[in-house]
């Protein structure tokens, strides 16, 4: 007997033989289970790299490709032979071809995404020991900035097949309605953009030291609209993005080398002979510190009460600890060394001439000159965080002693 003469396959349905119907559904399923089984095969034999760490090549790429393939989005055009044998409509031709079309556009942007995940992968491996918070942060967002790139021309190419749809005024009236939305949102927009510059260009990380304003601290966090940061008091600072790249930011986590600057005074009474020695005494004590390099020591200028020496070095660690940990140092060995050559530090003085040839000497109480310029006074942060004058500053401090004037 032969098919045409089995009585049911004659059955109509929708104006379609029983048997053509049967003939398109066994093309499409017998289809998409040898398309499945093929996939299948070459998966057992290619490894997906972003689960095994491979090294991005050929044939990470072509395993890339086959493990993010999908049986179902890649059988849809076999729907295409399957209606030729069912005759349909050029309406329903029409549908099913841009139906077609759009699992191919869809899977195209599957596999886009994969190789992004496989380059994504290979970095991150080759760059392990080296991936820091800041390439960490640049990494993720250009990942998101290209898969928003990739999938929104897969929406419109999936779009502008679907039969009826003009893309073109659906592109233009998002461009209007666009504007509209950009106006309302524009400082939210302006400090996402802000946080796409911060995470390119990385004028600071997390981890940094930063002072903005009066505001110091360690950044701890920095996100789409805000970014965080622990002051030295503890309490959590936190910036608008926009905000934060408008200010003068000065970043202590870049430093490379400490360059301290700070002056000392000794009394007038002081001789030539001892003023000339005592830079060769500051050389000397310099040299017999490690991590400390000596730029210059002078006698800078005459002050009210002192003669006054100026000393500029650099510490090799821009840890303030260690800088810290250097200046007392230097500030005990001077004492010591200046007290062994007979030379006194200066303290605040005023000598008063009296008719008759009487003088009367004064000199302010305890403590005061604690209230003078140079003197230091509370504050959140050491003079070295905040930093001070970049060559100099002010007068020494009363009461002498050395006293740090600037810390860059």
């Amino acid at each position: 007997m032969t098919l045409p003469d089995i009585p049911f396959l004659q059955f109509s349905l929708w104006d379609r033989p029983l048997q053509d119907w049967l003939l398109a559904i066994a093309l499409l399923l017998g289809g998409m289970a040898l398309l499945r089984g093929a996939l299948g095969i070459v998966r057992s034999r290619l490894a997906d790299p972003q689960s095994t760490g491979a090294r991005l090549g050929v044939r990470s790429v072509a395993g890339a490709l086959v493990h993010s393939s999908r049986a179902l989005l890649l059988g849809l055009p076999l729907i295409l032979p399957a209606s030729a044998v069912l005759a349909v409509s050029a309406t329903v031709a029409s549908w099913l071809g841009s139906l077609a079309v759009i699992a191919i556009v869809v899977q195209a942007g599957i596999w886009g995404n994969a190789l992004l995940g496989a380059w994504a992968a290979d970095y991150r491996r080759r760059h392990g020991e080296e991936m820091g918070g800041a390439r960490v942060t640049t990494l993720n967002a250009m990942l998101f900035v290209a898969r928003l790139i990739l999938f929104s021309v897969v929406a419109l190419l999936a779009l502008d097949n679907i039969p009826g749809v003009n893309v073109t005024a659906l592109v233009a009236s998002l461009g209007i309605g666009g504007i509209a939305v950009a106006l309302a949102l524009q400082n939210i927009l302006a400090d996402l953009f802000a946080s796409l510059t911060i995470t390119l260009d990385k004028p600071f990380v997390i981890g940094d030291f930063i002072i903005v304003g009066e505001f110091l601290g360690v950044v701890e966090h920095v996100g789409l609209k805000t970014t965080r940061i622990r002051s030295l008091g503890g309490e959590q600072l936190v910036f608008a993005n926009n905000d934060l790249l408008s200010s003068r930011i000065r970043n202590y986590g870049r430093m490379q080398e400490r360059r301290v600057a700070f002056q000392f005074g000794v009394l007038y009474q002081t001789t030539a002979d001892q003023l000339a020695a005592i830079p060769e005494q500051v050389r000397a004590l310099m040299g017999e510190l490690e991590q400390v390099r000596l730029d210059r020591v002078h006698f800078k200028n005459f002050g009210d009460s002192s003669l006054n020496f100026e000393v500029v070095y650099y510490v090799a660690d821009p840890d303030y600890t260690l800088y810290m940990d250097k200046q007392e140092a230097i500030n005990l060995a001077l004492v010591r060394r200046l007290a062994a050559m007979g030379v006194g530090f200066a303290y605040p003085t005023r000598t008063i001439h009296l008719a008759g040839g009487t003088r009367l000497v004064t000199a302010p109480p305890p403590g005061a000159g604690d209230d003078q310029p140079g003197g230091h006074g509370p504050s959140d942060a050491p003079a070295g965080e905040r930093g001070g004058e970049a060559d100099g500053g002010p007068s020494p401090r009363p009461g002498g002693g050395a006293r740090p004037t600037d810390a860059i």
